[in-house]
């Protein structure tokens, strides 16, 4: 009989043990010393987790060339955010490869010493953006919630809940928070011609928007500060490869000597991006290394 009970009591245990594997539990606390930026990953059983990025690749400030105005008004508001002082949540768009997203992880590397962290979350999961800012509340270090490629479709959960986050959450937001988010799209949501019909005017001509623009720039709205990026022209373009190139090592001729290559290489990709640029002299100083 006591056989019997030990059996099924060593069962009923496992059982449980199992149930609360799959179910949700609270977000924990990760060694907060081991890393500079972190990503949020969220497992199929539900559970959400911070994990360290131990090999970052993160690019220096003097590297990102031809987007200075761009550069200096991130740096000015990551530097008043790591000091305490009045900073605002930033939307980067414009352009693809023109720097977006390499330009907040350059302030990441200049700022980490001062105890700037990162923390990149997938629009797909900010949903969980009240826990995760929950977690990092009562920490000393300022950190920044990355969302890159942002932008969302009709209904999307997680667009409500950045737009809580952002301004308008019955909590204050906490001040050691912001979130940096990158878009090729300024409204974040898609916009569709009929929608201009929603528009009324008053007899002197002032024009205002319907309830439903309204809605999809209510969430732009909400960043303090916004950063457009534009396409390089070819002088630019070939700026940032004379950039790239002189950081890997290579004298003045021999980049004037790859200015044709680099070109090409645009011409072939319909693109004079940045992005293009760096892969231009990636290819161009391991062709030159195989030789």
């Amino acid at each position: 009989m006591n056989e019997k009970f030990d059996h099924l009591l060593l069962r009923a245990e496992q059982l449980i043990a199992r149930i609360e594997s799959i179910l949700p539990q609270p977000l924990s606390q990760p060694d907060w010393g081991c890393a500079i930026a972190y990503r949020y990953r969220k497992r199929s059983s539900g559970h959400g987790t911070l994990e360290p990025v131990r090999h970052g690749g993160l690019v220096r400030l003097d590297d990102l060339q031809e987007i200075e105005p761009q550069k200096d008004k991130i740096r000015r508001n990551t530097m008043q955010f790591v000091q305490g002082k009045g900073a605002n949540n930033v939307l980067l768009t414009g352009a693809r490869g023109t720097g977006k997203s390499s330009l907040i992880k350059a302030c990441l590397r200049e700022f980490a010493p001062l105890g700037l962290r990162l923390i990149e979350v997938d629009k797909a999961d900010l949903v969980d953006l009240p826990d995760i800012v929950d977690v990092v509340s009562e920490r000393p270090e300022k950190f920044i919630v990355f969302c890159d490629d942002l932008s969302f479709d009709e209904g999307e959960p997680g667009y409500k809940a950045l737009k809580s986050i952002l301004d308008g959450s019955v909590a204050e937001t906490t001040a050691n928070v912001l979130v940096y988010a990158t878009s090729n799209r300024r409204h974040l949501l898609p916009e569709y011609m009929k929608e201009n019909l929603s528009y009324t005017h008053t007899d002197d001509g002032e024009v205002h928007p319907g309830e439903g623009v309204e809605e999809k720039i209510s969430l732009s709205e909400r960043f303090g500060l916004w950063v457009s990026f534009y396409p390089f022209t070819q002088d630019e373009y070939l700026a940032i490869v004379a950039q790239w190139l002189s950081s890997m090592g290579f004298a003045a001729n021999d980049i004037a000597a790859a200015r044709p290559h680099a070109l090409v290489w645009a011409l072939e990709r319909a693109s004079r991006s940045g992005r293009v640029a760096y892969q231009f002299a990636r290819d161009y100083s391991g062709r030159l290394a195989a030789r």
